[in-house]
């Protein structure tokens, strides 16, 4: 009785997995014919230019589609293409003070995303994505606050990307 329970069992779990096709807990819907994806360069075509920002958004959207997908990093010939600028980099006041100074400042940046589905062109796509990091009017945008801004700023558009093009949210 155990080893027909263990047979039905494994049976269930090779049918389970195997029938839903490649799902992803990511919720990604990749075709079984695309393996590899590159991310070219995003120039910085900003007003305000911060320095190594490209390079920067470049590596996080590497690392968000590498942590979240099977497919393999190329530099050319990728069934997926990224690319696209930096578009906007702009620190605003957004509430002021009694004394008219900023009570609080924020970090916008905005990045145009060009996408390429080499194996199905219909999903191709050509988007803005845009987010924000509030901080104290009283602070620099410098040293440790500027790269916690840069991070979380990254982490919001680079998953707004993944979602647009890989999981069709």
């Amino acid at each position: 009785m155990k080893k027909t329970l263990i047979y039905f069992l494994l049976i269930a779990f090779n049918f389970l997995f195997t029938s839903c096709g490649f799902y992803s807990f990511t919720g990604a819907s990749i075709p079984a014919n695309v393996k590899t994806y590159q991310v070219n360069r995003f120039e910085n075509n900003a007003l305000l230019v911060e320095p190594g920002l490209e390079r920067d958004f470049k590596l996080a959207l590497e690392d968000l589609i590498q942590n979240q997908t099977n497919l393999n990093l190329v530099q050319s010939n990728g069934d997926l293409v990224y690319e696209g600028e930096i578009t906007d980099y702009r620190i605003s006041p957004t509430t002021a003070t009694s004394q008219n100074t900023a009570a609080q400042n924020r970090l916008t940046i905005s990045v145009k995303v060009r996408f390429y589905n080499r194996k199905k062109e219909d999903d191709d796509l050509e988007q803005s994505f845009s987010f924000f990091y509030d901080y104290a009017g009283s602070a620099q945008l410098v040293g440790a606050l500027k790269t916690t801004a840069h991070e979380e700023i990254f982490e919001r558009i680079t998953q707004d990307i993944f979602n647009a093009t890989l999981a069709k949210w």
